[in-house]
């Protein structure tokens, strides 16, 4: 076995994804020294694997990474290949040049105060680490009651490219979050019969409302005082989606912009709901029990199907590489961290971005977040006795 290399660098970044990107090209315009870690083989790598319709649900005035705004001709909508594409010439701009296939398995504070992180083959030492592996790193893989006994198809969301292996099947979404929506779409246009399982109910908002986008408007709207702001997020709700528990969706209790501040993503509409309204995407409860060709819902129903896809979303694994003593100090319940950075002496130089979603837009809040990080950098450039 290679004894593995020492590398030493002022400021460590892992992930060459949007937020990896982000915080690189902030310290590369300030002329500060960095290297960033890739686990895969490429610059934005989730991105390159997501579902082939995928767009930024947010427009691309608000979704630039710093300084380099999206080219004229990108349309509002970015596509991912042309986001893809602008991730590739953010970092040539920028010469960020990762180190790649650097999964890594470990952070540790040495006696020096230096930080060193251990990936498969080599240990880095630097006096400040930003933590970028994105908040969808892990899917979610629930073990569903009788699932090993289905006889169709089972995938997980991250595995699915379009819809057109499914034509005229039957085919169950489970969960509808924005992927779940979107690719019950999806399948729609591509010829299956798309159901979706929801489980409660769920906060619901247009991506363009009356004919404008909607996160400009969040914009604006998170600048009110938090109970206005609920409010008047709650009054576009009611008049753009309408009422939409009779289709089996529920009523949530609360305002899109108050289940956000807790966790809770609002689902961005880009078409599902009319097809839910239309009849064309039925609603169904949640599971009870998979058969061999079926699968049982709370209600009682039966219904016959050809594929399930798991839209059951991801988890950050940070705890996997931050270990059991500082995920305990860093994350909350959810598994993301609790801040941008700590304030303990003994989490000095730790950093974490991107792992809000915010009804803002991500790509919007990881502009503000990366200023912030490089701001506290600047003023609190210590180093270790």
């Amino acid at each position: 076995m290679n004894e593995a290399k020492q590398m030493t660098t002022p400021t460590l970044i892992i992930g060459a994804g949007p937020a990896g990107l982000a915080i690189a090209g902030r310290l590369a315009q300030r002329g500060l020294p960095f290297m960033v870690l890739e686990a895969s083989d490429h610059i934005g790598f989730s991105w390159r694997n997501h579902y082939d319709r995928l767009h930024l649900h947010t427009v691309k005035e608000y979704s630039a990474l710093p300084h380099v705004p999206f080219p004229a001709d990108y349309p509002t909508y970015v596509p991912r290949l042309m986001f893809v594409e602008y991730l590739e010439q953010y970092a040539g701009h920028f010469n960020i040049k990762p180190k790649f296939n650097q999964k890594v398995i470990g952070i540790l504070r040495g006696q020096d105060g230096l930080w060193q992180v251990q990936t498969e083959t080599d240990v880095f030492t630097a006096q400040r680490v930003i933590v970028a592996t994105g908040y969808n790193r892990v899917p979610n893989l629930p073990e569903l009651p009788g699932q090993r006994m289905f006889r169709g198809v089972i995938w997980h969301s991250y595995e699915y490219r379009n819809g057109a292996p499914f034509r005229n099947e039957n085919v169950l979404v489970v969960g509808m979050g924005n992927t779940g929506a979107e690719l019950a779409l999806d399948l729609l246009e591509n010829g299956a019969k798309p159901f979706i399982s929801v489980r409660s109910p769920i906060n619901i908002i247009r991506r363009e409302v009356f004919g404008r986008p909607a996160q400009p408007i969040a914009i604006v709207l998170s600048k009110l005082p938090t109970w206005l702001c609920d409010y008047l997020s709650k009054l576009t709700q009611q008049l753009s989606v309408g009422d939409v528990s009779v289709y089996g969706l529920g009523k949530p209790k609360h305002s899109p912009t108050f289940d956000n501040r807790r966790g809770k993503t609002p689902v961005i509409d880009i078409g599902t709901i009319d097809q839910i309204k239309a009849g064309n995407i039925s609603v169904v409860p949640s599971i009870e029990r998979i058969n061999a060709k079926t699968v049982t819902f709370t209600d009682g129903r039966e219904l016959p199907f050809d594929a399930i896809i798991l839209a059951t979303g991801y988890r950050t694994g940070l705890a996997s590489f931050l270990g059991d003593a500082l995920s305990a100090q860093l994350l909350n319940e959810r598994g993301y961290p609790k801040q941008l950075w700590f304030d303990d002496s003994a989490l000095q130089g730790l950093y974490f971005l991107g792992f809000s979603v915010p009804v803002t837009g991500v790509l919007n809040l990881l502009n503000r977040d990366s200023e912030r990080i490089v701001e506290h950098i600047s003023q609190n450039n210590f180093i270790p006795a």
